[in-house]
């Protein structure tokens, strides 16, 4: 792992993050969550002397050492507690309740931290945003997940202006609120294909970063995107299980009904119909996303569906982007994630997005081409065109 100067990350970034995402502290109660296969490793940092677990080690380094090393003070914020819980295995699925601090004591989120902190940053494998959601309405806490985290999203995706990611979003949602439906083209080996979301001029939403005092929320950082909860969806999308495998699936009444293989291996397919099979609601479509924000690309989907071009389509529970899909309608409970599926040249660089259409207000308009966002999107940001 790269050394983190802290202390130039507290003066150039830690207090613009904090004050721009969270307001000035007024001694507001901050801690740290992060996940571990043993959460029982966070007595002492035993953590830090495990080389698998980069992401854990920047949320102590760049978080808990930015905090406790003149960062309260400074920001004026109390606490600066480090705590860890279960890994849970899966985005977005339910963490479990246990959980311990540095000196080894087991504690409960519910009744230790969640009605305890007023501000809780959560820096995991596993993105956290659909439980954290529901417990910070639940007890009023602020807070932001960071799943993930590595050097460049913290030297660009962490280092922004969090006003102008908001500003920017704004714009792009204004433009494409009250949609009736979406229309993807996507091109693999050969074979075309096309995906539509179906939105019924609902509202869309923005993942700008930004979590005023008075309203508790959790943000998802870095931020930067458009989104809606897709009402219904029918079509095929390509699929990338792997490096050497890449499926078609098809899209029926809002779920995903079937992958047929299209090269690589067949036995990852057949367990995503089996899986389909034995819990329809894990292929329910959940979200439709848009990147906003020019970031390079990390290698983290929690960054890279930020980044303007990229576009992701989502399955499993929605109930944390205001949808219906609650974790009690699968019939398992590890099946209650939600999986984002993300487009991007570096990402699935095999599959091609020749046309993305919005349909709005008797419209076709052309939003997105290649991976590039078209001349409406570059319209509404204000930017010229060749």
């Amino acid at each position: 792992m790269n050394t983190i100067d802290n202390m130039t990350f507290l003066e150039f970034s830690l207090k613009r993050l904090m004050e721009t995402c969270f307001e000035e502290g007024q001694g507001d109660k901050l801690c740290i969550l992060i996940d571990l296969p043993n959460p029982l490793d966070v007595k002492d940092f035993k953590f830090l002397e495990d080389t698998t677990l980069p992401i854990q080690n920047y949320g102590y380094k760049v978080f808990y050492e930015g905090f406790n090393q003149g960062g309260l003070e400074e920001l004026n914020y109390t606490g600066g507690d480090l705590f860890a819980y279960h890994e849970t295995g899966g985005s977005n699925l339910d963490m479990e309740d246990e959980c311990y601090d540095i000196h080894g004591n087991k504690l409960s989120l519910d009744n230790d931290i969640y009605n305890q902190y007023d501000l809780i940053l959560t820096v995991s494998t596993y993105s956290a945003t659909a439980p954290l959601t529901a417990k910070a309405k639940e007890f009023g806490f602020r807070g932001a997940t960071l799943h993930g985290l590595n050097q460049i999203i913290v030297d660009s995706g962490l280092s922004v202006d969090y006003n102008h990611v908001s500003d920017e979003a704004e714009k792009m949602r204004l433009g494409l609120t009250k949609a009736d439906h979406f229309e993807i083209d996507f091109e693999v080996e050969g074979q075309q294909s096309t995906l539509k979301l179906i939105c019924n001029k609902q509202e869309a939403q923005k993942s700008h970063g930004l979590c005023p005092r008075g309203k508790p929320d959790v943000a998802n950082l870095p931020a930067g995107e458009v989104y809606f909860v897709p009402e219904d969806a029918t079509g095929q999308f390509p699929f990338k299980y792997d490096e050497t495998t890449v499926g078609l699936l098809t899209v029926e009444d809002g779920k995903v009904i079937h992958s047929r293989l299209l090269y690589g291996d067949y036995q990852l397919v057949e367990k995503h119909n089996q899986k389909l099979k034995d819990d329809p609601m894990t292929g329910a479509i959940g979200e439709l996303g848009f990147g906003t924000q020019i970031l390079p690309f990390s290698g983290r989907d929690i960054q890279d569906e930020k980044i303007r071009g990229t576009i992701h389509v989502a399955t499993g529970r929605s109930d944390h982007l205001g949808g219906h899909l609650t974790p009690d309608l699968f019939k398992e409970k590890l099946n209650a994630s939600h999986d984002d599926v993300l487009y991007a040249p570096h990402k699935t660089p095999e599959i091609r997005i020749p046309e993305v259409r919005l349909y709005k207000d008797g419209k076709e308009i052309v939003i997105m081409q290649n991976y590039n966002v078209a001349e409406y999107i570059d319209e509404l940001l204000g930017l010229q065109t060749a």
